[in-house]
């Protein structure tokens, strides 16, 4: 045991409206030393710290399996620090980052350089992706389970090295990974060629509600077949990300998370908005692949209901205001920030009857928690670490500018309210968040892994 935790006070939450495995009760929650000590209707007689949650919602912290939080390299538009702070100011207590920084983390040295990055300054726990590459099989071939959380293969348009579209190439990186492999999936050749229809009629002033068009739904579609049928030829692993189609769907097959081999996720941002967003919004909700009809949304918010989409993730991709408003299509930047708001957003999807308030702690905790073999989160269970979070659910949120902590200091929400409010956010037994303000030490830890190929 560490001297910090040795001195640490146990912390007594009561009267807690508790959801966690489909259940629904009133109760005391005893944490000890960082961890989940004992669930009881109720606790008495407890040393140390109480914290009466008088009736409010509590919750497993979500588990966002896909954020790009800029660091090394990109830090004019995030970094760790800040990123994270807007996580816990969300709800989220652990995050699983992209290899798209500068530079890229396509090698075993360059992956254990952003754990030690992380160490002292992450307020959420973190695993971090290890990057496919066109030159990095061997890499790839000799990362041990354990040490990434899943092998990242850009399967559509992306920065330098790490577009990755050889036959060759992608056949050998999935009969060899010893670890989940996760896929951006998006035909490269198909949004070129539909790139430069659009040019020919518009310039670089194509309107922003192209752009599901330009990354079309056939773009998709391609890619996610080609990277299913990879992965039940060599019995892969595979969890495909951001689907945003109702056609890909056919690709996925309903039921529990545990025992599939090939899974896949919705993001919030296309499950809560639909092309009809772009004439208010246009750049700002410029995303790879993009935000697309309203009958996909839909979908996809069926299939998660239908459990044939396994988990909800954000794909936070902060730029800045001034990157986003570039009036050049192709200069304005694909992505946005979506830490701070995604699960008041999911709860409003709950409000408004589309989503179910077990499905959404299903989805963004528990599912991703036995996805990756995340070890001793994603559940409020004795035993397991103290990641939780406490909902007001009859206080509204209204977005505004000055409680940002995204470094980018934007958001796509500003002006909206949300039917809740994120009260407290604990990681790791400790408050990371609560009413408004974020706590003065960083508070992550490296998540651990027990999930093989």
């Amino acid at each position: 045991m560490s001297a910090r935790t040795a001195v640490e006070k146990p912390v007594l939450i009561t009267n807690a409206r508790i959801v966690n495995e489909g259940r629904e009760f009133h109760g005391d929650v005893l944490i000890r030393n960082g961890r989940i000590d004992k669930i009881a209707p109720r606790i008495s007689g407890a040393p140390g710290v109480v914290i009466d949650a008088q009736g409010k919602l509590l919750i497993p912290g979500m588990i966002d399996d896909q954020v790009h939080f800029r660091e090394p390299g990109l830090t004019h538009k995030g970094n760790i620090a800040s990123e994270t702070s807007a996580a816990v100011a969300g709800g989220i207590t652990s995050v699983m980052e992209m290899p798209n920084t500068n530079p890229t983390t396509t090698t075993r040295e360059r992956l254990e350089d952003k754990y030690a990055l992380a160490a002292g300054k992450a307020r959420t726990n973190y695993a971090f992706y290890f990057g496919a590459a066109n030159d990095n099989a061997e890499e790839i071939a000799a990362l041990p389970p354990g040490v990434a959380c899943a092998i990242k293969i850009f399967m559509g348009a992306s920065t330098g090295n790490m577009l990755v579209d050889d036959p060759k190439t992608l056949d050998r990186i999935f009969s060899s990974a010893q670890i989940p492999v996760v896929t951006h999936c998006e035909d490269t050749p198909t949004i070129k060629r539909n790139e430069e229809a659009e040019r020919a009629r518009w310039g670089d002033a194509i309107p922003a509600y192209m752009h599901p068009r330009i990354r079309s739904e056939e773009a998709c579609w391609l890619s996610t077949r080609l990277a299913v049928g990879l992965a039940k030829r060599h019995g892969t692993s595979l969890h495909v990300l951001h689907l945003t189609t109702a056609r890909e769907l056919e690709f996925f097959t309903p039921g529990p998370v545990l025992g599939k081999q090939i899974t896949v996720e919705a993001c919030v941002h296309h499950l809560f908005f639909d092309e009809s967003d772009y004439a208010a919004l246009g750049t700002l909700i410029k995303c790879n692949p993009a935000i697309k009809t309203a009958a996909d949304r839909r979908a996809l918010v069926a299939a998660v209901m239908a459990d044939r989409i396994d988990v909800i993730a954000t794909d936070h991709a902060p730029h800045t205001a001034e990157e986003k408003a570039n009036p050049s299509y192709f200069k304005a930047p694909s992505g946005l920030p979506l830490v701070q708001h995604a699960l008041p957003a999911l709860f409003e999807l709950v409000r408004r009857g589309e989503l179910d308030l077990h499905t959404l702690v299903r989805k963004t905790s528990h599912a991703v928690a036995q996805r990756f073999g995340v070890v001793d989160r994603g559940y409020i269970r004795e035993g397991y670490w103290a990641d939780l979070t406490l909902i007001d659910t009859d206080t509204p949120t209204r977005v505004d500018r000055r409680g940002l902590y995204y470094k980018c200091g934007w958001s796509p929400f500003e002006g909206h309210t949300f039917p809740i409010r994120i009260d407290t956010t604990w990681v790791n037994g400790d408050i990371a968040y609560r009413n408004g303000a974020v706590g003065a030490k960083p508070l992550g830890r490296r998540l651990n892994f027990a999930l093989k190929r």
